[in-house]
C-alpha cells in the first residue's frame, strides 16, 4: 500500500475567496477531506465527487471532537494511503493546534505539510474596518488566546505586560472570558476607556461588529446578544473603525443568495453578487442535456438552405445548436442567406462572437415582443426555424404560423432536474440562513420547488427575485411570491433589482 500524506490547510477566517491557491489545490487533491465548524462549507466544492468528506465540528447532534480524535483520524485515513487535508479555520499555527497534528503525524513517520491561512486576527478586524496597526496610534500587536481562563493560578500570559503595551490585542476564542479579560487588563493598568471591538462571524454575510469600552464592554455584548465565534480588538485602532469600515456599506453586504441556473451558467451572477458584497450559493434547479428527440434538429441541419429565419431565445439554444452544427461537420457558412434573431442581448452576444450578425432583436426580451417585431417582416410562406427548449411554450410557434409562416419548432436542449445538493440547501432553508433565491427561467422555478419536495413553507421571510415576467407568472402559479422583477430582462437588471430590493 502506497503511504498516504497529510496537509494542514488553514482555511482562513470565512469568506471562502480568502482560501489560498494552495489550499484550494489540495482540497482538490484529497481523498479525504477533514473540516471543522469554521471552515466555509463553500469550500467543499473544490473537493472531488468521491473524496470522503469528515466534519469535526460541533453540531446539534455531537459535540467536538476531541483534538486526540481528530489527530487519530488523520493518522489513520494517512495509513490506508489516502491524501488526507485537515482544513481549518483561519491559520493552522495560530491557535489552531496545527502544531500537535504536526506532531502526531511525525511521531508515526507519516509524511506531511503546512499550507498557511489567512489568519482571521488580521483578515476578521479589516473587514470591520479596523487595522492591527496604524502609524498614528500604534506599530504593533498581540495575538493572545482568549480561550484560557485568566483566573487560574498559573496563566500562561503576561496581563502587566500587556496592559503596559501600546500596541494592538487580539484574543481569538475569547467571549466566554470577556468579562474577566477586560477585568485584568484594567486590574494591570489598562485604561478602562480603552476602545475594544468585538466581530461576530467575521467576514461573512453573518458579520456584526460591536464597539465599546473595557469598563462597558461586557454590558454592550449581552444587551446585544453578541457570541462566539468571535473575536476581540483592544487598542485606539478601534476608533478608526467608523470612518474606514466598508465591507457594511456594500450593497449587498449580509445577503446570502441562492443561486439556481445551470452550474456551467451561473458563475456570472455568483461573481456579480461577491463583487457587491453578498454571498451566493449556488444550487443549480436545472441542467442542460440533449433533447429527447434529437431526429428534428437532425433534419433541419441536413436542410438549412430551406430556411429564411432562424430565431435563438436563449443563449442554451445558440450553444446548443452549434455543437451540433459542428459535430455534423457543418460551419456558420451554411446559414449564408439566413435572417437570425435573438430575444435578448446575451442571446445576440452569444452569436456575435460566432461572428453571425443578428438582424433583429426585440426592445423587450420575450416571446410576445419577437412577434411584435417581426409581424411585419416575416412573408407568408417563408420558413421559420426556432432553434430552442424542448419545454418552451407554445406562443412564439403558434403566433409565427399565424402570420403565414411554416415554422420548424426545433428542440436543440432540454432542461431536467439539476444535480444540487437537496439535503444542503434544506438544511441552510431550515437553518433560516438564505435570505434571497434567484430565478432566471421558469425551469428553475419549477425544478426549485421539486427540489423542495413541497415545504414551501421553508421560504417564509426569504425574497425571490425574477429575471422576467414569464419566469414571475410561473412562479405564482407555483404558490410562490416575488419580491421584485427585473425591469431589464437579464442577468445584468436582474442584479440591479437585487440591489434595489434586497433592503425594503
Amino acid at each position: 500500500m502506497n503511504q498516504g500524506f497529510v496537509y494542514l490547510v488553514g482555511a482562513g477566517p470565512g469568506d471562502p475567496k480568502l482560501l489560498t491557491i494552495k489550499g484550494a489545490e489540495c482540497i482538490a487533491k484529497a481523498d479525504v477531506l477533514v473540516y471543522d465548524r469554521l471552515a466555509s462549507r463553500r469550500l467543499l466544492k473544490h473537493a472531488k465527487d468521491e473524496c470522503e468528506l469528515i466534519y469535526v465540528g460541533k453540531s446539534p447532534e455531537r459535540h467536538t471532537l476531541r483534538q486526540e480524535e481528530i489527530n487519530k483520524v488523520l493518522v489513520k485515513k494517512a495509513k490506508e494511503g489516502k491524501i488526507v487535508t485537515r482544513l481549518k479555520g483561519g491559520d493552522p499555527f495560530v491557535f489552531g493546534r496545527g502544531g500537535e497534528e504536526a506532531e502526531a503525524l511525525k511521531e508515526v513517520g507519516l509524511p506531511y505539510e503546512v499550507v498557511p491561512g489567512v489568519t482571521s486576527a488580521v483578515a476578521v478586524p479589516a473587514y470591520a474596518g479596523i487595522p492591527v496597526t496604524h502609524r498614528d496610534l500604534t506599530s504593533s500587536f498581540a495575538v493572545i488566546t482568549g480561550h484560557e481562563d485568566p483566573t487560574k493560578n498559573e496563566t500562561a500570559i503576561a496581563w502587566h505586560d500587556l496592559a503596559a503595551a501600546h500596541g494592538t490585542l487580539v484574543f481569538l476564542m475569547g467571549m466566554e472570558n470577556l468579562n474577566l479579560i477586560a477585568e485584568k487588563l484594567i486590574q494591570n493598568g489598562k485604561n478602562p476607556e480603552t476602545p475594544v471591538g468585538i466581530i461576530q462571524w467575521g467576514t461573512r454575510p453573518e458579520q456584526r461588529t460591536l464597539v465599546g469600552e473595557l469598563h462597558n464592554i461586557s454590558t454592550l455584548v449581552k444587551e446585544q446578544g453578541f457570541s462566539s465565534p468571535a473575536i476581540i480588538i483592544v487598542g485606539e485602532v478601534v476608533s478608526l473603525r467608523e470612518n474606514l469600515k466598508w465591507f457594511e456599506h456594500k450593497p449587498l453586504f449580509g445577503q446570502r443568495v441562492i443561486v439556481t441556473r445551470a452550474r456551467h451558467q451561473a458563475s456570472a451572477l455568483s461573481q456579480a453578487i461577491e463583487d457587491l458584497g453578498g454571498e451566493p450559493w449556488e444550487f443549480p434547479a436545472i441542467e442542460i442535456v440533449e433533447p429527447s428527440d434529437p431526429k428534428p434538429l437532425a433534419k433541419a441541419l441536413a436542410d438549412l438552405k430551406r430556411f429564411e429565419w432562424l430565431v435563438f431565445t436563449s443563449v442554451n439554444g445558440v450553444e446548443a445548436f452549434f455543437t451540433e452544427l459542428m459535430r455534423r461537420g457543418k460551419d456558420i457558412r451554411d446559414l449564408a442567406g439566413v435572417e437570425i434573431v435573438a430575444i435578448g442581448p446575451a442571446t445576440k452576444a452569444a452569436l456575435e462572437q460566432r461572428s453571425l450578425r443578428v438582424a433583429f432583436m426585440p426592445d423587450e426580451y420575450r416571446a410576445e415582443k419577437i412577434i411584435e417585431g417581426l409581424a411585419s417582416r416575416i412573408l407568408p410562406g417563408q420558413s421559420v426555424l426556432l432553434a430552442r427548449a424542448e419545454e418552451a411554450r407554445d406562443v412564439l410557434p403558434e403566433s409565427l404560423k399565424a402570420l403565414g409562416a411554416d415554422v420548424w419548432d426545433v428542440p436543440v436542449y432540454k432542461t431536467v432536474l439539476g444535480q444540487s445538493n437537496r439535503e444542503e440547501l434544506l438544511a441552510l432553508l431550515t437553518e433560516g440562513k438564505v435570505n434571497v433565491i434567484t430565478f432566471t427561467s421558469s425551469s428553475t422555478v419549477r425544478n426549485f420547488v421539486q427540489l423542495l419536495e413541497g415545504k414551501l413553507s421553508l421560504l417564509e421571510g426569504v425574497k425571490l427575485f425574477s429575471i422576467g415576467p414569464i419566469t414571475s407568472e410561473t412562479a405564482r402559479q407555483l404558490g410562490l411570491e416575488v419580491h421584485r422583477e427585473a425591469e431589464r430582462y437579464t442577468i445584468e437588471g436582474l442584479v440591479e433589482a437585487l440591489v434595489k430590493g434586497v433592503k425594503e
